[in-house]
């Protein structure tokens, strides 16, 4: 395993555990307000938060993450569901299933564009986000070998 490798992986293990815990701030704050018909500006810019954090933990832990265990264990990138099959045999996640889920929604936040389904798209966060703090711990406990 080369010093590169491994230096890779403890920036995007930094990264996400940074990502995560900017996330947690958002999280909390969002499931104080709670999901509403109607927002008012500070609720909705915290949402707003929320949504983009989200969005970005969660390319943080399939994009750069999960890629670079796979570099520290001396395994071709290949793709994103490459990397997903192994996490799951990892026990980094549930089930790649559920992974892609949690990277739908991803991919709904950054693509929504219209406003009718706010509160669905801001349900959905709220109930995903404990998810990925548990994916989240899930590699900080595997990768700990290589802190």
């Amino acid at each position: 395993m080369s010093d590169t490798v491994i230096g890779a992986l403890r920036a995007n293990l930094a990264a996400m555990e940074a990502g995560l815990a900017w996330l947690d701030r958002s999280y909390g704050r969002c499931s104080a307000i709670g999901v509403k018909t109607g927002y008012s500006p500070d609720e909705f810019d915290a949402f707003e938060n929320l949504t983009s954090r989200y969005a970005r933990a969660t390319d943080l832990i399939v994009n750069k993450v999960l890629r670079s265990v796979d570099s520290a264990e001396l395994l071709a990138s290949g793709t994103v569901i490459d990397a997903a099959n192994r996490a799951e045999k990892r026990g980094l996640v549930d089930s790649v299933s559920r992974l892609r889920e949690l990277k739908d929604l991803r991919n709904e936040i950054s693509y929504e564009y219209e406003t009718d389904d706010l509160a669905g798209v801001f349900a959905a966060v709220l109930a995903a986000t404990p998810d990925l703090f548990e994916i989240g711990r899930r590699v900080n406990g595997y990768c700990a070998r290589f802190k």
